[in-house]
């Protein structure tokens, strides 16, 4: 499989050829690379050391690219502080816990255990801006290397921020602990053989939450296919009828996406993670300005009443956001675009709807921590189950396709000619693709390319699923007659 890259880091496959898979050779440019750039990005004083943190996910190949990214950190001068064992999140975290310039996070997030990647955080525990992330690839590919002497060689030093992650989301205002340890809730928790098998259980014993767990073992030997869809949950859906439970929560092997089983052991759908916890946070601000007599924004300050996901996310977010008197923006694909909006628009919470939930009062990364607390305050304060909080919600179903080409070249005039042809149709949004919204029949589809492969992606949504793939078809079979000639 070919090594990838892209503007938030690199991952591939271990073993093979430099240039063809995620090899030690691979490793030790990029890193040197991004050491280069973080000084060009933030200069220091003479003599004053760079900081970075590294954390890594459960993968079986973790230690060995664990150390060829210390290793080469160390090389270039630059102190490294050592997560060992540590979620996306908890890593971001102690970007900023450390004061760092910087972070890079070992892992290849849902992709199978043969992949690992090099996720590379800025000084506040974000991922690169689009410019940044090119300045290191383009460094990479010059291969200019210039390592330090060895009296300027970094140091390692070895901290675990498990217990301050966990302190810092039982510390959220809007984390009701009291009425999670009050509703008793049993769960069962699927953290895929990674790192949230370490810091889940701890959470949920410390808000007085029942958890049997299953794939515990953190060797990186996946148990099932670690993306968090319905189709790979099969085990924990049957497990949360088995033990009884209240409901089932699974996350990804770098614990930043989360996804929920009701108590009958249906999907609660990844989609509805980001609705349901808007829909806590907005009405219970909505609820605090009526009987206060205050603006919504007095009670949500210092941030906005505003939620963002990206343009392939559920619209049911901008509905529950808009119930409640907030406002609603999409941005690109990409958490950094999503992260980039919140930031500019000062949003009180956002995401993106594969489950990465981003409350900014904790941290502007996706964390399935914060988003599990969150919830379970919600379940709490609605006192109803799984399944009937979810027929609350509005519905919608999402169709998934994709058409690939054999040249990538003709992407770009295809989703011209789209644009041209349903402009007069619907709402065109063109900042990622195209995407058209038919607002009065409350459905749209996007189309975008991939990145890294000759493929345009098709995404509809609508009321029902007749609707979306009846939309669907319909822009499959547009694309299909614009390719034919």
């Amino acid at each position: 499989m070919p090594l990838i890259k892209s503007i938030s880091g690199i991952r591939g496959t271990i073993g093979g050829a430099p240039g063809d898979a995620l090899t030690p050779v691979d490793i030790v440019k990029f890193v040197y690379a991004y050491c280069a750039c973080m000084r060009e990005r933030r200069p220091h004083p003479d003599g004053e050391k760079y900081k970075v943190v590294v954390g890594k996910d459960g993968r079986i190949s973790g230690s060995m690219v664990e150390d060829l990214v210390t290793g080469t950190l160390v090389s270039c001068g630059v102190d490294v502080v050592k997560c060992g064992f540590a979620s996306t999140p908890t890593t971001e975290l102690a970007v900023i816990l450390s004061k760092a310039d910087g972070g890079i996070i070992i892992t290849a997030s849902h992709n199978p255990r043969q992949w690992n990647a090099l996720k590379l955080l800025n000084e506040d525990g974000e991922f690169l801006s689009a410019a940044q992330g090119q300045a290191v690839l383009d460094c990479a590919e010059a291969g200019n290397f210039d390592f330090a002497p060895v009296d300027e060689l970094g140091s390692v030093t070895e901290h675990d921020f498990t217990d301050e992650h966990i302190e810092m989301v039982l510390g959220l205002k809007d984390v009701d602990c009291e009425a999670i340890r009050n509703a008793g809730f049993s769960v069962v928790l699927d953290p895929v053989n990674s790192v949230g098998a370490i810091i889940m259980p701890r959470l949920l014993e410390k808000l007085g939450v029942a958890c049997v767990t299953i794939n515990q073992e953190v060797d990186g030997n996946f148990a099932h296919n670690p993306e968090p869809l319905p189709s790979n949950l099969v085990e924990l859906s049957e497990s949360v009828l088995d033990y009884h439970a209240d409901l089932g929560i699974s996350v990804d092997p770098d614990v930043d996406r989360l996804a929920f089983i009701c108590e009958d052991g249906t999907p609660f759908i990844e989609e509805n993670t980001l609705v349901s916890i808007a829909d806590y946070l907005l009405s219970r601000a909505a609820s605090i300005a009526e009987a206060e007599g205050v603006p919504l924004e007095e009670v949500t300050a210092p941030y906005a009443p505003v939620t963002v996901s990206n343009l392939s996310s559920s619209r049911a977010l901008r509905d529950i956001t808009e119930k409640w008197g907030g406002t609603y923006y999409a941005s690109a694909v990409g958490e950094v675009n999503v992260t980039t909006l919140m930031h500019s628009k000062n949003a009180l919470f956002g995401g993106e709807g594969n489950g990465g939930v981003i409350f900014p009062q904790a941290h502007c990364g996706r964390d399935a921590m914060v988003g599990v607390a969150l919830f379970l305050s919600y379940l709490a304060a609605r006192a109803k189950k799984m399944s009937e909080i979810k027929a609350s919600l509005p519905q919608y179903t999402i169709v998934k396709n994709r058409i690939d080409l054999s040249d990538s070249s003709v992407i770009d005039w295809i989703l011209q000619d789209v644009k041209k042809a349903y402009s007069s149709k619907g709402r065109i949004t063109d900042i990622d693709g195209v995407k058209i919204d038919f607002d009065e029949e409350r459905k749209w589809v996007h189309l975008r390319k991939s990145n890294t492969e000759p493929i345009i992606r098709i995404y509809a949504e609508a009321p029902t699923q007749e609707a979306a793939e009846e939309l669907s078809n319909e822009l499959l079979g547009f694309v299909h007659r614009i390719i034919s000639g």
